[in-house]
Order: structure tokens, then C-alpha cells, then sequence
């Protein structure tokens, strides 16, 4: 009896080393296990794709394209020692601009699927790639997000076009019905589910960020349906297509099961081994030990409290590590008024303040942009940002949305340059009670200077009212730069601690 394999990872983030970089503790997780799970795994009838998410999320990621960008791509070389078949791009793929986009494309020795992405006009991908394993023919096909152009800064972007994921999906599973009469159909889709799968309850806004209920339940003959972006963990069958998504940082694999005889399709996600593959580790050694050299490096210390023990109290309570990067964002930039947010697992930094501090609390690549605002935009801004609250049993909490199927913690701004208080149980919309500048009420026609980062300026998630607003400066250097060179410059942190924000029940 013969089957079918095929083995999928899904937004690996850079990550090759199964530790973490924070903490040193090994973990399990990294393309290096996941790489010795797939050897033990694979055989002639297997087929191995990854599905995007490769270039960025990761410290050795953050040290190759700052301070080794001349060199080889590390991400390129280990793909290919793995030896898929097949790749996905996902959105992060495109962080690093255009340049390092093609070098990956061109370096990689398998083919790109992704068909709903043009390039100066001209596809990717063609729409479906056809493989024969064990007698049969599978017809595969990939989709990415369109939903990039959203977040990502032009330039990275520019000369390409993101067609609609679910009007090419749907056009290339009729094509395949009528011109290549495939035993089964596969797709890969560097996107998630907006609505539960077992409720059909929508998780999000519809904003076509994420459409892969729609694709099971209106696209007819999608045998398996691999997905990813969210981080989720996730297999079932919803209208006849299976459907998975695998644990990020390459902590699993998709695996799918076909056999050939009787036709069921047996989908599972599987831990990757707790081995590492010695030949990956061995190869990239000596760019990891400089890594680990450079993470270590001192910048200064601080004289401020500046760790995180406790995430939900350093977002009710807006921890003094907020008002340490918005002070260094205003110095950089001189405006009047700064925003960020605490990124997940933020670990803050210590006494003797590191580079492994800056990079396991500042984890995007991102630039900072200086905008324009008024008085009433601020408030609409702010109360984006308060949506990110709920109560439940007389307490604050997160709101749920922003915490499941995937945790939109980033999207939780604390400002600094205002004082507002945020009352929770107020309906959505009229939640910002109170907004003053030093003292003095902020009325709608006042103009500011505000400062936040490329990702906020770009609109998405519901900050449309950022991205409309005039843009008066760009800083093309890496936020983790900045915060790096303030503090080689100051050398001691200290200051007043700044409590401005109340939330309240």
C-alpha cells in the first residue's frame, strides 16, 4: 500500500537554533529540528513545502541583514540544505525590500508557488505545479495574503501587485478541473481563518486579511488546504477540505497522508524532533557564535526600572520601558508626541542594558515615520487603541479578539506628549473621557507632531486615520538602531518615571 506524504512548515521567522535568544534556554523549535524530523519522515512519495515567514522574526535574523548583509544569505543556504520541493512567500518575506527579496527568490532551488503575486506585471508562479507521486497526480498551488500592501512600507514593495488570494484561488481550481483532471488538489495559503471552523463565527474584521474559511466553503474540490500567518494550531475538515496550520518558529510540521488505495486523507501536525541536525548547526556556527558575541555587547545601563515580569500590568500600567523608547523616538525625531507598544513576550531590559535586551523587546524591523495630526484625530487614535480593553466579572481584561486566534498585542499604542484616561466599560468609540497636553484640554483643531513607527503610519488594523494624515518625515534606520545609539550616547538612563495614561473599569 502506498502513500502519499506531504510535510509543510509555515512561518519558521528566521528562527535556526532551537534556543531562545532572550533567555539562552534551549527550546523546541528551529529549521535545525525540523530539518531532522523531515529526514526521518521523508521518502519517494513525499513532498515538502514551507510557506513563507523566512526572513525576519529572529535575532540571527536582525544580526545577518544589519551586519552581514554583504555575505551569503543564511536563509537561503539552509533551505536548500533541507531540500523542499516547493516554497510560499509569506508578508515578513518582504521586510527587507526588493533586492533581498530577489536574491532569496533566485538563490532558492526550488520553485516559488505563489500565483496571486505579480512582479512588474508578470506572475511568480505559474498558477499550478503538477506532481506525480506513487501513480497519482496532485495538482498544487499557492496564495499569499493580499492584504500586504496594508502594512508594508512602498519601497519593499515596489513593482509588485497582490491579486485577490480567494478570486485566484477559485480561477486556478477551475482550471485545474477542466485542463489537468489532478487526482487531488492542494493549496498552500500564507494567510488563516477569519471565522472559527467548527461555529463559522467570525475571529476578526473582514478584511481580507485572512480568508481561508471562505476558501473552503465556497471553493468546490480543494482536497487539503495548508495555511498559516496566524501562528495557530489548527487541523480539521470544514465542506470536504482539510485543513491545517502548524505552530510558528518551525515547532511543527503540517503533515498530510494520502493513500493512493482508498483515497482518505490523513492530516496531523507533529512536534519536531528534540534533535537538531548537527550538518545545519555546524554550517551556520561561526555566524551564530558572532551573533551571540555581538547580543552581549554593553550599551550602558539604567537607573529605571525597565523590565517586564508581568505583560498585562505593563500594558494596564504602561511600563517606564514605553516611556524610555517613546523619549528616544521623540529625541531622534523632535516631536511632540511618541507612541509604541509593548511587543509580545517583551522581556525589557536589565541593570546592564545589552544588544539581547534591545532585540528580545524591540522584535520588527521597523523604521519611524513623523506625522501630522489633529486634536481629533489623536482622540480617534486613541480610541483604536482602547478597543484593545474589556471588562469581564467587574475586571479589565483584553479583549478577546485581540488575543485569540492570534494575539494582536502590537496594536495596544501607549502615548507619551498626552494624558488621557481610557473608561473601559464606556462603549467603543467614547472610551477617551479625558485628553490633555501638560494640563490643558487637547482640542479637535490642535496640530501636533507625532511620531510612531512604519507599521502604525501604514494604516492597517484600523489605524486608517495614521495613514491619512500628512507624513512630514521618514527615518530609514532600524528602530533597534536608534534605541542602540541613544543609549551608547547617554550611556546612563534616568529619568522621572512618567505616569500618564489611567485605565479604568
Amino acid at each position: 500500500m502506498s502513500k502519499i506524504k506531504i510535510m509543510l512548515t509555515t512561518d519558521i521567522h528566521a528562527c535556526i537554533y532551537p534556543y531562545s535568544y532572550a533567555t539562552g534556554e534551549w527550546r523546541n523549535c528551529g529549521l535545525s529540528q525540523a530539518a531532522h524530523t523531515i529526514r526521518r519522515l521523508r521518502d519517494e512519495n513525499s513532498i515538502l513545502i514551507d510557506n513563507g515567514d523566512n526572513l525576519e522574526g529572529s535575532p540571527f535574523a536582525y544580526f545577518h541583514f544589519e551586519k552581514r548583509s554583504d555575505k551569503e544569505n543564511s536563509f537561503i543556504k539552509a533551505l536548500n540544505m533541507v531540500g523542499y520541493d516547493f516554497f510560499n512567500l509569506g508578508n515578513h518575506d518582504f521586510n527587507h525590500g526588493v533586492k533581498v527579496l530577489q536574491d532569496y527568490m533566485n538563490g532558492l532551488d526550488m520553485p516559488c508557488i505563489s500565483a496571486n503575486i505579480l512582479y512588474r506585471g508578470k506572475p511568480l508562479s505559474k498558477p499550478c505545479h503538477i506532481v506525480e507521486k506513487a501513480g497519482k497526480k496532485i495538482a498544487l498551488f499557492g496564495i499569499v495574503t493580499q492584504y500586504i500592501p496594508n502594512w508594508e512600507k512602498p519601497d519593499n514593495i515596489k513593482g509588485f501587485e497582490f491579486l485577490d488570494a480567494f478570486d485566484t484561488a477559485k480561477d486556478i481550481v477551475k482550471q485545474i478541473k477542466e485542463k489537468e483532471k489532478a487526482d487531488y488538489i492542494i493549496g498552500v495559503y500564507h494567510g488563516g481563518f477569519e471565522r472559527e471552523p467548527m461555529t463559522g463565527l467570525w475571529t476578526e474584521k473582514n478584511t481580507g486579511e485572512n480568508e481561508a474559511y471562505r476558501i473552503c466553503t465556497k471553493i468546490e474540490g480543494i482536497d487539503v488546504l495548508f495555511t498559516g500567518h496566524q501562528h495557530r494550531e489548527m487541523i480539521g475538515t470544514l465542506e470536504n477540505t482539510v485543513y491545517l496550520q502548524s505552530a510558528a518558529d518551525a515547532r511543527q510540521l503540517s503533515y498530510v497522508e494520502i493513500d493512493t488505495e482508498t483515497g482518505k486523507i490523513t492530516p496531523s501536525l507533529i512536534d519536531v524532533d528534540n534533535i537538531a541536525d548537527e550538518d545545519i548547526l555546524q554550517t551556520f556556527q561561526e555566524e551564530e557564535d558572532a551573533c551571540q558575541k555581538w547580543l552581549d555587547l554593553p550599551l550602558g545601563s539604567t537607573n529605571v526600572d525597565l523590565r517586564i515580569p508581568d505583560e498585562y500590568d505593563a500594558r494596564l500600567h504602561k511600563s517606564q520601558v514605553i516611556t524610555f523608547l517613546n523619549m528616544v523616538c521623540n529625541d531622534r525625531c523632535g516631536t511632540q508626541l511618541s507612541a509604541n507598544a509593548l511587543f509580545l513576550r517583551a522581556k525589557g531590559f536589565e541593570k546592564q542594558i545589552t544588544m539581547r535586551d534591545l532585540v528580545s523587546t524591540y522584535v520588527f524591523p521597523n523604521t519611524l515615520v513623523v506625522k501630522q495630526i489633529d486634536g481629533k484625530t489623536l482622540k480617534e487614535y486613541l480610541e483604536r487603541c482602547a478597543q484593545f480593553w474589556d471588562v469581564e466579572n467587574g475586571k479589565i481584561i483584553v479583549e478577546k479578539s485581540n488575543d485569540f486566534p492570534t494575539p494582536q498585542f502590537h496594536n495596544y499604542d501607549m502615548l507619551d506628549g498626552v494624558e488621557y484616561t481610557i473608561k473601559v466599560s464606556n462603549p467603543v468609540g467614547n472610551r477617551i473621557v479625558e485628553l490633555t497636553r501638560n494640563g490643558i484640554p487637547v482640542k479637535e483643531d490642535d496640530l501636533f507632531t507625532l511620531c510612531i513607527n512604519n507599521y502604525r503610519a501604514a494604516g492597517g488594523s484600523g489605524f486608517e486615520m495614521l495613514a491619512m494624515s500628512k507624513t512630514l518625515k521618514e527615518i530609514q534606520v532600524n528602530v533597534v538602531e536608534i534605541i542602540a545609539d541613544y543609549i551608547k550616547k547617554v550611556q546612563v538612563i534616568d529619568f522621572e518615571p512618567v505616569n500618564n495614561i489611567r485605565v479604568v473599569i
